[in-house]
Formats: C-alpha cells, sequence, structure tokens
C-alpha cells in the first residue's frame, strides 16, 4: 500500500488528538511504513479539555489524561520523538527542520501544532503569579497556585476562564472574573445561555466584572499583586489567570511557503487546506493549527472542537492512503461549572436564533435549540442544540439537528421522533 502510493515516511508534527488521529487511521488501513511524531512537549501526548475541570480540580491525575495507555501507543509503532520542537520547513525539500539542528525528510507532512494561549505583554507576561491555561505545566501550575489560598483573578470569560472560575470557586478561593463582553461565555452561546451561567457564578460567590476590561497589572519584586480595571477600580490577586483566547502555532511555518491565512484577508488563521485538509504538495493540516475549505460557504473555517480534531486526523489518515474518510459527525463540546455540564452538537453562537424546547433555564434542566438567521433575521431550521441535565432528549434534538429538521413554531414543541440509526448513534455519543 504504500508503495502505491508513494509513501514512505509519515511526519507528524504536533502530539495532539488531531495528529494521534492520523496515525492511527493511516495504521488501521494497513500502513506499514515509518511513522515519526514530533512532539514539542515531554511524555506521551494527553487530552487537553480536562485541563481546566478534573485535573485543575484535582480529580483526576495526569495518567488519566493520556490519549492512549503506553501498552496501546508502543503497539502504534510510532517513532515518538517528545520534548522536540519543529523550527522550520522546507517545501521544496520535502524536509523537517528541528530544534538542535536535526533534520526530518518526509514524504507526508502532517501539521497538527494547535494553537497557544494568547498573552499580551499589557497583562503581566513574565511576571509571577500570572499565567495562561493551555497545556498540562500550565495547569499544574495554576492547580499548585490555587492550593495556596488566596485571590484569583480571570481576565477572560470564555470556556476556559469560566471553567478555571468555578473550579476556584469549588476550592473556596476567592473569585474575581473580569470580561469586556457583557456575559460569560457570551458570543459562543448567546445572551439567554450565558445569563444563567452568569446567575451561577454569581450564586457560586464569583465576583463578575462584565463589561469590563483589565489595563494594567500591578506587582510587587516581580510578582503579581492585583489588576487595574478600565473604571480605574482595583482587584487585589495573588495569582491572575490571563484567558483572552488563543491562536494557530504557526509561527514556526514562516517562510517555509505553507499557505497561512490572515484575518484581514482570509477571514481567519491558520494553516490553510483545500477540504480535505490538504495545504501543499506533500502537506496537510488538521486540528486547532488548521483552517479547511468548506465548499459550501466556500470559506476557510478553523474548528476548535474536540471531537473535529479526532475526525480531521482520521481524514487525512485515509486521504493519504488514496481512501475516503468517514462521514463526519455533528461538532461537539461540553463545559463543566459547578452543578452544570452542558453539552452541545451543532453550530451555537450569539448571532443565532435560540429557543428553549424542552425544561426551562431557570431551573437549570433543560434543552435548548439554534439556528442560523435569514436575510429577514427568521431561523428555518435547527443547526445546534445544548442542553444540560437532559441526557435523554439532547439525544433526540441532536438527531434533529442532523435532520435539519424545520425551526419550531413555539417553545411549546413535540418531541421529534428519531430515527432508530440516528438514536442508537447519538446514545453511543453521550
Amino acid at each position: 500500500m504504500s508503495a502505491a502510493t508513494g509513501l514512505h515516511r509519515l511526519v507528524v508534527v504536533g502530539g495532539s488528538a488531531a495528529g494521534l488521529g492520523v496515525a492511527e487511521e493511516v495504521r488501521r488501513r494497513g500502513f506499514t511504513g515509518d511513522v515519526v511524531m514530533v512532539d514539542g512537549e515531554p511524555g506521551l501526548p494527553y487530552d487537553r479539555p480536562p485541563l481546566s475541570k478534573q485535573l485543575l480540580a484535582g480529580e483526576w491525575e495526569i495518567e488519566r489524561l493520556l490519549l492512549r495507555p503506553r501498552e496501546q501507543w508502543d503497539a502504534l509503532g510510532i517513532t515518538h520523538l517528545p520534548g522536540t520542537a519543529a523550527v522550520w520547513v522546507d517545501a521544496d525539500a520535502s524536509t523537517v527542520g528541528l530544534a538542535g539542528g536535526g533534520q526530518l525528510a518526509y514524504d507526508a507532512l502532517v501539521i497538527a501544532t494547535g494553537a497557544a494561549a494568547v498573552h499580551p505583554p499589557s497583562l503581566g507576561a513574565g511576571l509571577h503569579g500570572v499565567q495562561v491555561l493551555r497545556n498540562l505545566p500550565d495547569a499544574l501550575r495554576l492547580r499548585e497556585a490555587l492550593g495556596h489560598g488566596g485571590r484569583l483573578v480571570v481576565v477572560g470569560a470564555g470556556f476556559v476562564g469560566a471553567e478555571a472560575a468555578a473550579v476556584a470557586r469549588g476550592m473556596n478561593i476567592a473569585v474575581t472574573m473580569v470580561d469586556p463582553l457583557p456575559l460569560p461565555m457570551v458570543n459562543v452561546l448567546g445572551e439567554d445561555v450565558a445569563g444563567m451561567i452568569a446567575s451561577r457564578h454569581h450564586g457560586a460567590g464569583v465576583d463578575l466584572r462584565c463589561g469590563r476590561g483589565v489595563v494594567e497589572v500591578l506587582a510587587e519584586d516581580n510578582r503579581a499583586t492585583g489588576v487595574v480595571l478600565d473604571d480605574g477600580s482595583v482587584v487585589e490577586a495573588s495569582t491572575v489567570l490571563v484567558a483572552v483566547g488563543a491562536r494557530p502555532a504557526v509561527g514556526w511555518l514562516a517562510g517555509s511557503g505553507v499557505p497561512l491565512g490572515s484575518k484581514e484577508r482570509d477571514g481567519v488563521e491558520g494553516v490553510l487546506c483545500d477540504a480535505r485538509g490538504r495545504a501543499a504538495e506533500r502537506i496537510w493540516a488538521v486540528g486547532d493549527v488548521a483552517a479547511w475549505l468548506d465548499p459550501a460557504t466556500d470559506r476557510y473555517v478553523r474548528s476548535e472542537h474536540r471531537l473535529a480534531a479526532t475526525e480531521q486526523g482520521r481524514a487525512v489518515g485515509a486521504a493519504l492512503l488514496g481512501g475516503e474518510p468517514a462521514a463526519p459527525t455533528l461538532p461537539y463540546f461540553w463545559s463543566d461549572q459547578y452543578d452544570l455540564k452542558l453539552q452541545s452538537y451543532g453550530s451555537t453562537g450569539r448571532q443565532m436564533a435560540f429557543t428553549v424546547v424542552e425544561g426551562s433555564l431557570a431551573e437549570g434542566r433543560f434543552v435548548g435549540v439554534y439556528g442560523h438567521r435569514d436575510s429577514e433575521g427568521r431561523p428555518h431550521r435547527i443547526d445546534g442544540v445544548l442542553g444540560n441535565g437532559m441526557a435523554r432528549a439532547l439525544r433526540t434534538w441532536r438527531q434533529a439537528v442532523l435532520d435539519r429538521a424545520p425551526w419550531p413554531a413555539t417553545t411549546a414543541v413535540a418531541v421529534p421522533t428519531p430515527t432508530a440509526a440516528g438514536s442508537a448513534t447519538a446514545a453511543s455519543d453521550l
């Protein structure tokens, strides 16, 4: 099989879920050539979503985060290079440069370097007690800091910030969460759900400063002591978590000839790929770093969901060997905050229509659906679903998203009847 496709050595840069998906898929399809994974982090590849949830809370230890245990990893026959960064690509010579001066030739290169947390210099970059939360060392450092008590200021009320704030309150740490937007996670979930989340944080004792920005981090002896907000108020802090987003890790690709997107020109950052993940001759990209072309809209799209990373990896693994990928499933995410375990399938967003179809937001047990609006501001079909505490109902409405069901006429909606196959598939995913 490798000879038929001209593939003898596959190099994957990035020890991510997406990169692992590529490696596993080519092995599953019978590829017996070299698979080399260049991994900038030490140790075996691990899962990232639990970093701001179970690991930070001390409920899980590192071993439980591993994407595959050692014995399964060894069975894949991958040459794993942990703690080794890729620093350049020569696309013409089909070669990757490694930190320290080494080089790797490839027949196919898959870029799976993910994204790096944004930490503006104005937000105390370099000060002790100020950090981001993106990788395992970040999470362990924050967990240790929270173990000493004190006061935590979270700058940014998105997924990472809101989840970390909830964990800290569970440890009885005083928390202030600051965000320029009016509500936590509002851009992703819309005002209705974001309002419910804000109420949960208020109820748990979080000092929520929405509609405010941080203009300065105060410090003594190079250690953070607090932040100054744009209204002039000062909030004391022993630890400051900067959770203002992440950008694709593409700095090492400068001058490589690999096509890179920009917000201004392409509407998105990352490695620009066709609809199957191919960026250039012999070069592919998957996961958070990749911007795949959406044939339906003719736009490049980055899908930063955990399930999408694995599916993209499998799709590229299939394409490398001339095969057809499995049909993609719906985008999926979850967020744990206090007693909430929010789960979502499909598309959600502040600009979309939203309505609760079962339960109620006030009670915290609900299922709500999202729909893209037309030029007149009206939704016509169900494009996404979000729920908490109603797993069976969520599975049913997930199928409505798959079926592109029409938008409910009112909030008092009869539950759609899923197909047998759809119901079984949905149940297996929860």
